[in-house]
């Protein structure tokens, strides 16, 4: 099982700096969304995709998605960026609306062998969307700190 810990941060300088916390971005101030066994490669370039209407060549190949900002060799744990298309996506999602993405999603390869249910993803877009929003307001992007 992978530990996906969703967060914001000011910058990528920012972001890798939580990997100087044990524990990993919870045990900061920073905003964080803990996830188990959704992947920030593949699994969000999936629910970029949903939720932008590409495929998921397309949203895999944005600036920043699954972008590995951490050394290799330190990990793990990893960082990982986030693409601003994904970002601008979940917070411009509203609530009664993300029901539309959840399903689509949770019947991707990638959160049907990790057992994730249409009820599962609801429940990680609405605290993504959550995130999404916030780092926007205050000008921050979205990372994950991902371990094993």
């Amino acid at each position: 099982m992978t530990l996906c810990d969703y967060f914001s941060a000011a910058d990528d300088q920012a972001a890798v700096a939580v990997l100087q916390t044990p524990g990993g971005p919870g045990q900061t101030e920073l905003d964080v969304v803990f996830l188990k066994n959704i992947d920030p490669v593949v699994a969000i370039a999936q629910l970029e995709a949903v939720m932008t209407g590409c495929s998921y060549e397309v949203a895999s190949e944005r600036p920043r998605s699954g972008q590995l900002l951490s050394k290799p060799e330190d990990g793990p744990p990893f960082v990982v960026s986030l693409s601003d298309t994904l970002i601008d996506a979940l917070a411009a999602a509203t609530q009664g609306g993300l029901g539309r993405f959840a399903e689509p999603w949770s019947v991707t390869d990638e959160l049907r062998q990790v057992g994730i249910s249409i009820e599962d993803a609801a429940a990680a877009l609405r605290n993504l969307t959550g995130l999404a929003q916030r780092a926007q307001a205050s000008g921050q992007r979205l990372y994950c700190w991902w371990t094993l």
